[in-house]
């Protein structure tokens, strides 16, 4: 493997995608193989290897203009590219001094098609993350053209339903499962004494679902005991192992990570799936919906009678999570990674 080792590159949106370049350095570390994170986002205290700060490409102020009206997604081949945006350009030179200086035998991308195209057109190997959702426009397109290897962090029997894309496409993807930053535990064997509680994943940015909508579902929901986590009203805990290992059942949207942690400690949700790009979570839920995962799935906090799902989800057996979640996701990944590094 080239001396450079491997680049991983952290979208800024959302936590997920650092939890799993968190995970898959850890994975590749313990091989021998140095992993530099290449993001926006601070570097976090734990990583080991170099970090690369990589400017924004979407603030607004002096010189900068707004991005939106900026012409970003260069006539629909791209999806990020602003004209005469700094931050921009800035960003893709950092990028590409860490490629000359670094030489690294492959990058993951988790995601950008732009970063993506950008670091095969230097004549490295790229790893690319593929989200759920309808991608059939031109620009993923691009971004599935140019990558080495595509990979899915879902079982591999639900890729056809939670992926839109041409079958040549869906054919390439390799799915991994799903990847947690959280090790597998059984399902707690005794229920915690007291009233049931239903724990809330409101997510660090806070859009999930409205305030009032949710002191609503509470005031509906009977007996039930409430913790909020995230979101507008709730504590925001970096680590929500303990909060979720104490539910009877998580509330979450139909985030990749939220679902992947909340699938490794098997505790059983209730779905209320985010509008996003691309239908992401909508095609979530629809296959969390159709399958065999210990899920209830509700269009929204309004439409749902909350004590009868909660106790519909409260008696579903979390240990059904295994076909989604089952700990070897990140060693999949850095075998994949390894491959196309050779």
């Amino acid at each position: 493997m080239s001396a450079g080792g491997v680049g991983c590159y952290v979208h800024h949106h959302g936590s997920g995608h650092l939890h799993r370049a968190g995970a898959l350095a850890r994975e590749l570390g313990g091989r021998g193989v140095a992993v530099t994170g290449l993001s926006s986002l601070p570097r976090p205290d734990d990583w080991a290897g170099e970090w690369v700060d990589l400017p924004r490409d979407d603030t607004v102020g002096p010189g900068r203009p707004d991005p939106g009206t900026a012409d970003p997604r260069a006539g629909g081949r791209l999806h990020w590219v602003p004209r005469h945006h700094p931050g921009l350009l800035e960003r893709h030179a950092t990028v590409a001094a860490w490629l000359a200086r670094a030489r690294p035998a492959a990058v993951v991308v988790d995601v950008s098609v732009e970063v993506a195209l950008l670091v095969r057109v230097h004549g490295v190997p790229v790893v690319s993350v593929v989200l759920p959702g309808v991608r059939d426009d031109a620009a993923h397109r691009l971004g599935h053209d140019v990558s080495d290897e595509l990979v899915g962090l879902w079982p591999a029997e639900v890729t056809a339903t939670l992926l839109g894309v041409a079958p040549e496409v869906a054919g390439r993807v390799r799915a991994l499962g799903g990847l947690s930053r959280f090790e597998v535990e059984a399902p707690p064997a005794l229920r915690r004494p007291g009233p049931p509680r239903v724990l809330v994943l409101g997510g660090r940015g806070g859009d999930a679902w409205a305030e009032a909508e949710l002191e609503a579902a509470t005031a509906s929901a009977g007996s039930w005991d409430w913790q909020v986590l995230g979101g507008t009203g709730g504590s925001w805990v970096a680590d929500p192992r303990e909060a979720i290992r104490d539910a009877d059942v998580v509330l979450t949207h139909a985030g990749q990570n939220a679902l992947a942690e909340v699938a490794a400690l098997r505790r059983p949700a209730v779905v209320v799936p985010a509008e996003r790009p691309h239908d992401e979570q909508r095609c979530t839920g629809r296959v969390l919906a159709a399958g065999p995962w210990p899920a209830v799935v509700v269009p929204s906090l309004a439409d749902a009678r909350w004590p009868d799902v909660l106790e519909e989800a409260g008696a579903l057996d979390g240990s059904a999570w295994a076909g989604w979640v089952d700990g070897q996701a990140a060693a999949r990944l850095a075998d994949v990674v390894q491959q196309v590094a050779r």
